[in-house]
């Protein structure tokens, strides 16, 4: 964290992430819907270290950090009635020390009890006076190895994001050297709701010219646009047939042994080698994410069966990035596909090609953005109106799952090399959030589980373990020696 990596585009490349001033209208709405507080939407890194960091490095390291990365000294200031959207602006009572802490575990410490205060931190609420992120650093009772937790409101970013902002802060060193630039402070801004509207309508005021020019340079292509009527009406019947399909309620009913919710969170991580998944899924005629999906489908087979409870399809979510190699780094552009996983399929490879079927056919569907298109209605909506509805799609999901490209090289922290890099995902509403963030060759697999929900832990954790075991086989692989022995230095030396 205390120099740019390589490879970064200079000091730009920390000044330009999460560049916008304004919320977008589908961020906005996230962060009004948390007006229910099953809607909460943080998501985290969990990182494992090998080495406890020297804490005033490391609280160095987060000082510049937010100087060179000005979004992280920023708040969010909502408008009066909702009347334009939440405005970025520089926190004028930042204080460090109450977004990076650290916490030092009881002997005989495990890695079960730091994801443990990982979980609990998570489902704490944000301070919405204040920037949404907080670091924590948890060491064992004699020092060694140790976790690093940063955890962000989804407002400022999705999970591809979140990586970039990883990959622009940590170090690819492990000795320490002085940052390459000076960074001051940002500047505090005291505005207040009306202060952000007033704001936005300048700011629409002085661009009403650009996107009117815009619109007349597209006139031209009107009469050529209205000679393809009938193709034009025919892609419009298939966008309408999609948009019906992606804002009714699932396709089938959720499990009724995962109808509990409550606002608590239980992780547990699973792991394995890109090379292995990879494997497993063009041996079955798909990718990696398939053999993904088919693994976390074979667990949850598995764990019905064993509560004598099957069921043949669940709910499921799976977010799709909608990035371009155009698009600034930071802020949120993805959309939701929505479809009844096949959880009997018991061979798994039969499950892999089936998945690989249903993948294909969702991203394609034309309505796919209708979440992000739709977002200016969304955010207009009265919130508790937003709320109800939100909740009743989220909360007949069993499993959301998303796939990140994580970072290739190795990184550290204040000198301490990151071994592995767990990605958790919020649960607004659904059963479980698994995401898999790749890191040096390692699928990182956080599990996100509600307890109402899932209420055989262990249970659960097993037949998720056996599911990617499975999986894994169908390339003739097994689960990858030696990718446990971070778990034991960690244990060791606590």
């Amino acid at each position: 964290m205390n120099v740019p990596p390589a490879g970064a585009v200079g000091t730009g490349g920390l000044a330009d992430w999460g560049v916008r001033r304004t919320m977008t209208d589908f961020e906005a709405a996230m962060w009004r819907m948390e007006a229910d507080p099953r809607l909460r939407t943080p998501m985290a890194a969990v990182e494992v270290l090998d080495r406890t960091p020297d804490w005033d490095r490391f609280l160095a390291a987060h000082e510049w950090a937010t100087r060179a990365l000005p979004r992280a000294r920023m708040r969010a200031v909502d408008t009066p009635l909702h009347l334009g959207n939440p405005v970025w602006a520089v926190d004028p009572n930042f204080d460090l020390d109450f977004h990076v802490r650290r916490q030092r575990l009881p002997s005989p410490a495990t890695f079960e009890q730091a994801l443990r205060v990982c979980q609990n931190v998570m489902s704490e609420p944000f301070d919405r006076a204040r920037p949404p992120w907080q670091a924590l650093l948890i060491e064992g009772p004699t020092g060694g190895a140790a976790v690093y937790m940063l955890k962000a409101h989804h407002s400022l970013t999705d999970g591809l994001g979140g990586i970039q902002m990883l990959a622009l802060l940590h170090s690819r060193k492990r000795g320490h050297s002085a940052p390459e630039w000076h960074c001051e402070a940002p500047a505090a801004e005291d505005i207040g709701a009306w202060g952000a509207l007033g704001e936005q309508v300048c700011r629409g005021l002085r661009d009403a010219p650009a996107r009117l020019a815009a619109t007349t340079l597209r006139a031209p292509a009107t009469p050529a646009a209205l000679t393809a009527l009938p193709a034009g009406a025919a892609a419009a019947v298939r966008y309408v047939r999609s948009l019906t399909g992606l804002l009714a309620p699932p396709a089938c009913p959720p499990s009724p042994l995962l109808r509990g919710r409550s606002l608590s969170y239980r992780f547990s991580v699973l792991e394995t080698t890109v090379d292995a998944l990879k494997h497993a899924g063009r041996a079955a005629g798909g990718s990696l994410n398939d053999a993904y999906i088919a693994a976390l489908l074979g667990g949850f087979r598995r764990y019905h069966e064993a509560l004598s409870r099957p069921v043949a399809q669940i709910p499921m979510a799976m977010p799709v990035s909608l990035r371009a190699g155009d698009n600034p780094m930071g802020g949120n552009r993805f959309a939701g596909a929505r479809f009844a996983a096949p959880v009997d399929i018991e061979d798994p490879a039969e499950r892999i090609a089936a998945i690989h079927e249903i993948v294909l056919s969702v991203r394609h569907e034309p309505a796919l953005d209708a979440l992000q298109v739709f977002a200016p209605v969304f955010s207009r909506i009265p919130t508790p109106l937003l709320t109800d509805w939100y909740a009743g799609q989220s909360t007949r999901l069993d499993l959301q799952a998303s796939n990140i490209r994580g970072l290739a090289e190795p990184v550290y922290i204040a000198g301490a090399r990151v071994e592995r890099m767990f990605p958790f995902g919020p649960l607004p509403g659904c059963a479980v959030m698994a995401v898999l963030a790749s890191h040096c060759g390692v699928c990182c697999i956080g599990v996100n589980a509600d307890p109402a929900a899932v209420t055989e832990p262990d249970l659960f954790l097993h037949c998720m373990r056996a599911g990617l075991d499975e999986v894994l086989a169908v390339g003739g692989e097994t689960a990858p020696r030696g990718l446990t022995a971070w778990r034991e230095a960690w244990e060791e030396s606590s």
